[in-house]
């Protein structure tokens, strides 16, 4: 059996305004009208005893993961939930205990491990190397794919075959060179680009984990055995999962085993890591303008402009990147566009609620929308969906004042147990550092503002 494994837990601060915190770029739609996470999903469908994904994500996201699996009609066998990023080999580690927990006697899935933040532009191409790579993962070993170097890109680490232009095993794990160095791994061909991508079976994974970082196999070990579940979603153990050492598949186990493998892959592969990447994967038009949205672009050359909300004018723009949302407007040099990240960082040590998620932002419970953020009050508007309710929440740092606008339902109060009844025109304190909760009635939403001020 194939499981594609889908690791969903990166933040794209590179792709900031539309990439933030609570939704981040694997679940934009940047290339097309599917996300990334989507067209992740699409790409392994029609290979041979494929079974239904895993995907491995925040716990912040489950509700945009599990609602864009559902658009597509590919519903996950599992959503896991990691309360802390601990990098790729725990997330494996999860995934691979998870799947022979639940296989019979003596099988072995094989899992493709697949980023969701990535493009790849020829999908058979992709499929022929997966089925490549398969009898090698069958056989115990552990298969990385080496993207075709297109040019000396500094930005990627590197994979060194034994033998180059065909399957091989592994002879190095490169760090990401300098421009001297990379422009000789192509003169020397036998080199490819690091993907994240691998195909390898769940025990064989473990096994060579728990030689080369046995506290970590033991951490997600008890992180799962103390999980909690809710249809397809895994809750991990927060305290146990936090105690995992944090390392990629990379440093943990691949460049110390002996069973690595590298296919070599030509398949139009993109991170995605800047917008200057979105804009060369992005259809262009006659002046290499990619456009997004609503925009009229005169006199306009190699520009990236993305309009969300609003109409995008320019005039006489010369490779720059636009790109606006309903609270935030990026403009920079498409050169620069790495740079963006000083932006989300800035925006953090402000504390910024821009830096963390969009106006309106989709929950497990339903959805928030920031109405004002004027100091010193923030105003929200929050929609309970029917027969859903919030985590319980506790605000320290400030107090927050609840006006029912519509629908009804419950506040519970946990730590007096104190249950009131909330209906339109019914307004409640919650004094700072007071746990609390809200809960919708089966008959419809519950809609209430929510207006924080300082303790």
């Amino acid at each position: 059996m194939l499981v594609p494994l889908i690791l969903s837990g990166g933040s794209g601060t590179r792709l900031w305004p539309l990439s933030r915190r609570l939704h981040p770029k694997q679940l934009l739609p940047l290339t097309g009208a599917a996300t990334m996470l989507q067209q992740t999903v699409k790409r392994v469908a029609g290979l041979p005893d494929l079974s239904a994904p895993l995907v491995v994500c925040n716990v912040d996201h489950a509700a945009l993961v599990e609602a864009q699996l559902q658009e597509i009609g590919t519903p996950p066998q599992a959503i896991v939930l990691e309360p802390v990023g601990r990098n790729t080999a725990p997330a494996v580690a999860l995934a691979a205990l998870g799947v022979l927990h639940t296989a019979g006697p003596g099988d072995d899935p094989l899992l493709l491990v697949l980023p969701a933040d990535h493009v790849v532009l020829d999908v058979p191409a992709f499929q022929a190397a997966v089925v490549e790579g398969r009898a090698h993962a069958e056989a115990g070993k552990l298969v990385t794919f080496g993207i075709v170097p297109l040019s000396p890109h500094t930005g990627y680490g590197y994979i060194r075959a034994a033998t180059p232009g065909q399957t091989s095993a592994v002879q190095q794990f490169v760090e990401k060179p300098d421009r001297a160095t990379a422009e000789g791994y192509l003169a020397a061909g036998g080199h490819y680009w690091n993907s994240g991508m691998f195909l390898l079976s769940a025990r064989t994974y473990l096994e060579e984990l728990r030689v080369h970082r046995p506290q970590m196999v033991q951490a997600c070990e008890r992180a799962l055995a103390r999980a909690q579940g809710e249809g397809v979603l895994v809750r991990v153990d927060a305290e146990a999962f936090a105690a995992c050492p944090s390392d990629s598949i990379d440093y943990a186990v691949m460049e110390k085993t002996s069973r690595a493998m590298v296919v070599p892959m030509d398949v139009g592969w993109n991170d995605v890591g800047s917008w200057a990447a979105v804009h060369e994967v992005s259809s262009q038009d006659a002046d290499a303008n990619s456009t997004v949205g609503d925009v009229v672009a005169i006199d306009c050359e190699g520009s990236h402009l993305h309009a969300r909300s609003r109409l995008i004018a320019a005039v006489g723009v010369h490779d720059m990147v636009v790109v606006e949302t309903e609270d935030a407007v990026l403009v920079a040099p498409r050169a620069r566009s790495q740079d963006v990240k000083r932006v989300v960082e800035r925006l953090e040590a402000q504390s910024r609620l821009e830096a963390v998620g969009h106006r309106t932002q989709t929950m497990p419970w339903g959805s928030m929308r920031r109405v004002e953020a004027s100091a010193p009050a923030t105003v929200w508007s929050l929609t309970i969906a029917t027969g859903r309710h919030t985590p319980r929440e506790v605000h320290a740092a400030w107090r927050r004042r609840l006006v029912v606008v519509a629908g009804k339902g419950l506040l519970r109060l946990t730590e007096g147990y104190d249950v009131r009844t909330l209906e339109p025109g019914v307004s409640e304190v919650i004094e700072a550092g007071t746990g609390y909760l809200l809960a919708a009635d089966d008959g419809g939403a519950l809609e209430l503002l929510a207006v924080d001020l300082p303790a």
